[in-house]
């Protein structure tokens, strides 16, 4: 029982201690002799076309994480991280671009200050570890535990990437469901009489889904003055679909040559719900071969088993059933038949 309180009272102590040095280190780091303003900071205010917007007007940034006091408390050391980050693991072009695929909800800084908080996390995760060791004496030693430290670190910064790549998949995939029920909307709306903005507008209105949200996005960027043909195109890039880069470039090219833009929409419904089949053609390939292993390693081992080692009822109405059979001779048959080397 000493050595066990001992135990939790270091454990305690090497806890404050880390904190107070947490403390004492963030303090120092924010002094304003450290603190001194960039280059850019200095001419950056001289150079911008447009007025800095009054801070009683600003909306402020948005929240990341669901304790809104706490990530504005801790802003300026999640955006030195999140730049950390960044250098670390590079491409920030490739990143806008799978953002822009799964929607365009974060921008690149709140989904690096969320891959620094899932880090954290699993950082917490290996402290605590080592202070159970610390004071109950279990899990993981010293080394072990401080690479497992690192590991789920890293596990939190990959994990979140990994999600996002779940959220670009699944947004592909939504897209490439609503393309040919789009596309069969916009050749009924051309065919009753409607333009090509009239119809893209009657049927980002009255559907929903991601791929009208890019449908409506589209719109706006012809409104604000880009041609027809660029804000489609906008659309592929942005959702990298190929069925959807084909529709687009099939509308783009009706809608500069004439051609009858109904015939050409109803062709692109008929290529995307056969892209469709195909890709479901695809996955039940893939799946059968998974649906082989319940099959093979639970099934058939029961059959197996049941075979082998019957019920005692099944033995008990074998035998009674043997017990009537008239002549030997018939029961040496039907033991030899079942396998039963004792009646036989």
């Amino acid at each position: 029982m000493p050595a066990a309180g001992g135990a939790v009272s270091a454990a305690g102590g090497a806890l404050l201690g880390l904190v107070g040095g947490g403390g004492v280190l963030l303090a120092v780091s924010r002094l304003p002799v450290l603190r001194r303003p960039t280059l850019e900071d200095r001419v950056g205010p001289y150079l911008r076309d447009a007025p800095r917007v009054s801070r009683l007007l600003d909306a402020g940034p948005r929240t990341v994480t669901p304790f809104p006091t706490l990530e504005r408390v801790f802003a300026p050391a999640l955006a030195e991280l999140s730049g950390l980050v960044d250098r670390l693991l590079g491409g920030p072009g490739t990143l806008r671009r799978r953002l822009d695929q799964a929607g365009g909800h974060l921008t690149l800084e709140q989904l690096r200050a969320q891959q620094v908080v899932c880090g954290g996390l699993g950082t917490a995760g290996g402290v605590l570890l080592l202070i159970v060791h610390a004071s109950t004496g279990r899990g993981p030693g010293p080394v072990t535990g401080l690479l497992l430290t690192l590991l789920l670190a890293l596990g939190g910064v990959a994990g979140r990437d990994w999600w996002l790549g779940r959220q670009v998949s699944a947004r592909s995939a939504a897209i490439g469901a609503e393309l040919p029920t789009v596309a069969e909307l916009l050749a009924l709306a051309v065919a009753a009489g409607e333009g090509p903005i009239g119809a893209l507008e009657r049927v980002a209105s009255l559907t929903s889904g991601e791929l009208a949200g890019e449908l409506a996005r589209a719109l706006a960027d012809a409104r604000a003055g880009a041609p027809l043909q660029t804000a489609l195109r906008g659309v592929a890039e942005r959702t990298a679909v190929p069925a959807v880069a084909r529709f687009v470039d099939g509308l783009s090219v009706a809608i500069e040559r004439g051609t009858p833009l109904a015939d050409v929409l109803r062709a692109q419904a008929v290529d995307a719900r056969e892209a469709g089949r195909r890709a479901l053609l695809e996955v039940a390939g893939k799946k059968e071969i998974a649906m082989l292993a319940p099959v093979v390693f639970l099934i058939l081992p029961v059959v197996v088993l049941f075979r082998t080692f019957p019920s005692g009822r099944c033995r008990a109405a074998r035998d009674g059933h043997l017990a009537l059979l008239a002549s030997p001779l018939q029961r040496s048959v039907f033991a030899h038949g079942h396998g039963d080397p004792q009646v036989a």
